[in-house]
Parts: C-alpha cells; structure tokens; sequence
C-alpha cells in the first residue's frame, strides 16, 4: 500500500519497478488525482523528474495496462542521466564537465576538449601527451578503404561518403564488436578520433580530383587534418589563424546534450552493436537538413538578401510570414547562444586574414536590425552557432556541402562520450519506445477476389 500526499491508501496496479520505496524515502513527490475514479497517487519526484514508469500505477480498471505519457520528439522527456554537458537555456549556458565553454574554448586544444568529454576530467601534461601520441599513432587507414572510397562519384554529397566510410570501418576492425573490454573501447575511441580526420580529408580530395594527401604525424591534431586538405604538390603554407578558427569551431560542436545525432549514437548503441556503427547513426542524423544543415541555410538566405540595403525589406517580409530568419533562435536556447558570441569573435580574427566578405556584411546589419526589432526580442530570436559558422568555414575554403563533415568532426568526442556513458549506465536498456496505437481495431481479412 501507498500512502498519497492526502493520506489517503491506494492500491498499487503496476509491477514491482513502477514506484521504489515510499514516499517517506523521498522529501518531493508529485499527487495525482484520477478524475476517471477518484484515486488519488504520489509520484516520487527526483532530480526535477518523475518516472515515465512511475505513471503505469494509474489505471481506469483491471484491464488497463496504465497511462502512459505522450511527447512527441520528446519535448519534455528525459531519455537518460548525463554528467557531460550541461544547457540552461533561459540562461545561455553551456558547459562541459561543468567548465563553462567560454573558458574551454578559449584555453584548449581540441583533442584536450575531447579528453575532458571522454575522462571526466582535465587531463594532466603527461596524461595529454600520452592522450595526444596514442591518437597520433592511428591516424592512417587501410589501403582498402581507400579503394573503398574511390567507388563514389566525384560528385557524391561528402556526407553520405563520410556516413558509409565509417559504417565500412566495423568491418576493417571486428574486435570492435568486444565493447564489454574497457580497454578495447579506449582503442576505438582513439581509432575514431583518429582515422574520422584522415576519412574526412579524403572526401574532401575525392570531390576535387585530387590525389590523397597522407597524414603527417610531425603536425598537430588540426594541422595534420588541414594540410591532408588542402596540400597541393606537397606544399601548405599553415595558417596558424585560421587553424585556431578551425580548433575553436571543433570544440563549440564537440557536445551538445542528447540531440537529433546524439539521441541516435545512444539509441543505436543500446544494441550493443560496435561505435563506428553507433556513431554512423549519428552521421546520419546529422547528414538531415533540420540538424546539420542549418549554416548552409544562412549563406543560401544571404544570397537571397543579396545586398546590405535588402535587408530592411527582408525583415519586413520575416514578420509577415513571407520569408524564413535562417540562424536565429534555438531548440533548447531561449535567450543569446554562447557559442554564438565566441564565434562572432572568431569570424573577426578570420576575415581579418582572409578580407572581408560581402556575405558578413550582410550577416551583420541583419543581426544588428533584428537584436533591435521588439518582434525578434519578445520572440526571443538570437543568433545561434549556426549563424556566423557557414560564413567563416567558406572563408576557410570549404565548398557548403562539406560544412556537415566538418560538424560531425567536431561532434565526434560527445557521440563517443555520451556512447560509452550509456553503456556503463545501469539502468539503461535497448531502446524501445511505446507508442499510443490509433489504428483500427481487429478487422477480418478480405480475400483478393472480393475486394
């Protein structure tokens, strides 16, 4: 028996996992009264939720299974426990391991970031070298996936090359499938960390004809990446601005709590199917326009707006519904997104080398016009990460269509983190969401003569 908030006894309905303890064991609980028969119950509420499960113990008779809670896209549902990124969106805050992304941003490497996602924890000088010689150490791939590769067209999307050349590596690699070993996760974290660069590059070359550039382990994480890029004739004169930019973009995208790719990295990793497969899930979802295309948005509208003394008359077509403000607002932000505000300073030290683009100046009077416009502000419609991101990677020499490749490189470590956190997660399971049935009821078959 429960005792409810009210003190008033009801029969517990579910099974033994619906409700733990008593109330008594918790100090917060949530009274719910089921008007359909005037029972009243008490949730437990923990951490500032209730079990979904919890719910089941509610029934309108003997032959109801329970309630069941409803949230499409789940707005307002909570699909585990994670101790690597923190959102508050009301407040523009986004940390990783609890250091603000400002300070993570603007004082570490990438592969220092991917650390800290990865570890928990900063990393030591020698743990960081250790780190950073055992990823330098795989960066080269199989001559066959090379080969592998040379079967897309020239013209075949980068992400859909990137998507099938990492599904490919579970089958250079079977001891991946071994993902109870800690010891061998930490060889495929590094594997992934490694070879996704080198895989990446050469997507980049396949587009253009050119001939794969292999990596050099004398240069940096970055270094290595851009000059496999963008050598020609074995020459790259490194732009260590540029090559910051790059670093810092990679970080700001390194995790971003349980989105669209990394939702699906957990839900197809609950199969216990190895991480170059878990995380292809997540290069899929991400290849989607709605999560990894929005900063190829924001170019496409600014060439519509075409020129800075458009920009008045596209606003006015935004508020009256005739035109999209590609690059503003956010999903979980609702007020200015801190990544939004690092890389606005990053596209000044960026044009500043590269000369400016036509498109910024653009991007610019449409931020300054809509962060004054009372529709935008009462809307709560800032510039997100998306924004400014397209206009520096452009500058950098990437065509838009290879912008997404770029994102999962620098989303790679939180798909790895989140990923080995739900396996050491207990209480998680494979993925098996419920759904609410509203198709006909039970139907005699019709015969193909009669129908």
């Amino acid at each position: 028996m429960w005792e409810s908030a009210g003190g008033l006894p009801h029969s517990l309905r579910a099974g033994p996992d619906a409700l733990r303890g008593s109330v008594a064991d918790v100090p917060d609980t949530l009274t719910i009264v089921d008007n359909r028969t005037g029972l009243e119950y008490s949730v437990p509420i923990v951490d500032g939720s209730i079990r979904a499960t919890d719910l089941r113990q509610i029934t309108a008779g003997d032959d109801d299974p329970g309630l069941l809670s409803f949230d499409p896209a789940y707005l307002n549902t909570a699909s585990c426990k994670s101790a690597i990124t923190y959102i508050d969106g009301d407040a523009g805050i986004l940390r990783y391991r609890g250091y603000p992304i400002e300070e993570v941003a603007d004082t570490t490497t990438f592969l220092e970031t991917a650390y800290l996602l990865l570890e928990g924890e900063l990393p030591t000088a020698d743990a960081l070298q250790g780190w950073e010689a055992d990823v330098r150490s795989h960066t080269y791939v199989h001559t066959n996936v090379t080969k592998f590769m040379e079967g897309f067209r020239y013209d075949a999307h980068p992400m859909g090359m990137l998507l099938g050349a990492v599904g490919a590596l579970s089958t250079f690699y079977p001891d991946a499938k071994d993902i109870s070993d800690p010891e061998n996760r930490y060889l495929q974290r590094v594997r992934l960390l490694a070879k996704l660069p080198t895989i990446a590059a050469y997507i980049f070359r396949h587009s253009r004809g050119l001939p794969y550039v292999l990596p050099r382990n004398d240069l940096g994480y970055i270094g290595n990446f851009v000059n496999m890029t963008f050598e020609i004739g074995g020459k790259h004169e490194a732009n260590p601005v540029l090559q910051n930019a790059l670093e810092i973009l990679l970080i700001l995208h390194a995790d971003h709590e349980q989105n669209c790719s990394t939702s699906a990295v957990r839900g197809v990793g609950s199969s216990h199917v190895d991480p170059f497969s878990a995380v292809s899930a997540g290069i899929a979802a991400l290849y989607g326009p709605l999560h990894g295309g929005a900063n190829e948005a924001v170019l496409k509208m600014l060439d519509v707006i075409g020129d800075k003394a458009n920009v008045p008359a596209f606003i006015e077509q935004v508020k009256t519904g005739k035109g999209r403000l590609m690059g503003f607002g956010h999903r979980v932000y609702k007020s200015y997104d801190p990544r939004a505000t690092l890389i606005k300073q990053v596209a000044d030290s960026v044009f500043a080398e590269t000369g400016l683009n036509p498109k910024l100046e653009i991007a610019l009077e449409l931020e300054r016009i809509a962060l004054e416009d009372d529709y935008f502000v009462s809307r709560k419609l800032y510039p997100n990460v998306d924004f400014y991101s397209g206009l520096i990677y452009q500058a950098m020499g990437y065509s838009t269509d290879y912008f997404t490749v770029l994102f999962a490189l620098g989303r790679l470590p939180g798909w790895i983190a989140q990923w080995e956190e739900m396996l050491n997660d207990p209480e998680q399971k494979i993925a098996r969401p419920r759904q609410i049935y509203i198709g006909p009821e039970k139907r005699s078959f019709v015969p193909m003569s009669d129908r």
